[in-house]
């Protein structure tokens, strides 16, 4: 299993940069960063630095969307990036969903996620691809590649994922949410006539490492309400008794709305609706041993990364100890 941190470019961003070395020093191969520009600052720009000030560590978004950027020149940074510090970028992507709802902007269709998969790819690794109708292809590229890992929860957007994506998201480390999440990809990979070994599948989640598990869970919330916000466009199309598991839709209907202006933060007022249960479900709390023993029972369904979301007040302790104790095993 590989393993991957995720953070917010909150400034400074150089602070961003040492925590992406400090992981790389302790096994981690990936370093991802949301990519919502109004909350945080531009990540492609920080990206730069975390590939100069690391040797092998892959990074990217989890996750871009198609509608924040012109498809050109989302491949054409790729590529770039790729060209400098040779092929050590993936591109996360998603319908939106921060970077959409702070401007005023629905979710893209699952049809515009997958076109602009193909269009990013195929640009990105040198090919020629209509875009607007016109044949277009970036002169400069040598040796380029690109993985496009798409992130989704239901089952249109599986769909998607097994037919269309190098890789699948899921930002949720509950065992039974992974277990149909990962056999709806495979199925729809299986149906297309691709092979679902191909398909990487990358789990998300926070990760605390600790003995306090009320202050752990109260710094992990948050991840809850983000959870939900997807859940919530999941149970308007499909309902609450639907093909969702009811293990990812039952605990929103408490929930009340949200305000992204705490959004992946931990004490967000707006995931109050939260219970226990749910952080002990979707994240890794309690000490390195429980964080061992769920991830083994995620290996066991096929999960090749575990990437850990570092929005708590004690991300340097965790950083440290996931490299002591959990990666080694």
């Amino acid at each position: 299993m590989d393993f991957g941190i995720v953070l917010q470019t909150d400034p400074p961003a150089r602070d961003l940069v040492r925590l992406m070395k400090a992981a790389e020093d302790e096994g981690f191969r990936y370093g991802w960063t949301f990519d919502s520009c109004v909350l945080w600052q531009e990540p492609f720009v920080i990206y730069s630095q975390i590939l100069a000030a690391t040797s092998s560590m892959i990074v990217g978004p989890m996750v871009t969307s198609p509608a924040t950027r012109d498809w050109s020149v989302m491949a054409s940074t790729f590529a770039t990036l790729n060209d400098m510090y040779g092929n050590r970028t993936v591109c996360g992507i998603g319908r939106g969903d921060s970077a959409h709802r702070v401007v005023g902007m629905a979710p893209s269709t699952l049809a515009t996620v997958r076109d602009c998969m193909h269009v990013v790819k195929e640009l990105a690794e040198g090919r020629e691809v209509l875009l607007r109708d016109k044949p277009v292809q970036i002169p400069w590229i040598r040796n380029g590649r690109l993985e496009m890992w798409m992130a989704g929860y239901g089952p249109k957007a599986l769909k998607t994922v097994g037919e269309h994506a190098d890789g699948f998201i899921l930002q949720c480390a509950d065992p039974a949410i992974a277990r149909w999440t990962i056999g709806s990809v495979r199925e729809a990979a299986r149906a297309a006539g691709r092979d679902p070994g191909g398909i990487t599948i990358c789990l998300a989640a926070p990760a605390y490492v600790g003995d306090d598990l009320a202050h752990q869970r109260e710094q992990l919330r948050w991840f809850g309400g983000m959870v939900g916000n997807h859940v919530a466009d999941l149970v308007a199309r499909y309902g609450d008794s639907g093909p969702v598991p009811h293990e990812l839709t039952d605990y929103i209907r408490e929930r009340q709305g949200y305000d992204y202006s705490h959004h992946g933060r931990a004490g967000n007022p707006s995931t109050d609706f939260v219970p226990d249960e749910i952080v002990d479900r979707f994240c890794l709390v309690g000490p390195s041993s429980a964080h061992v023993e769920r991830l083994e029972e995620l290996a066991s369904l096929g999960v090749d990364q575990f990437s850990l979301y570092l929005m708590h007040d004690q991300r340097e302790e965790t950083l440290k100890r996931y490299g002591a104790d959990v990666i080694g095993r």
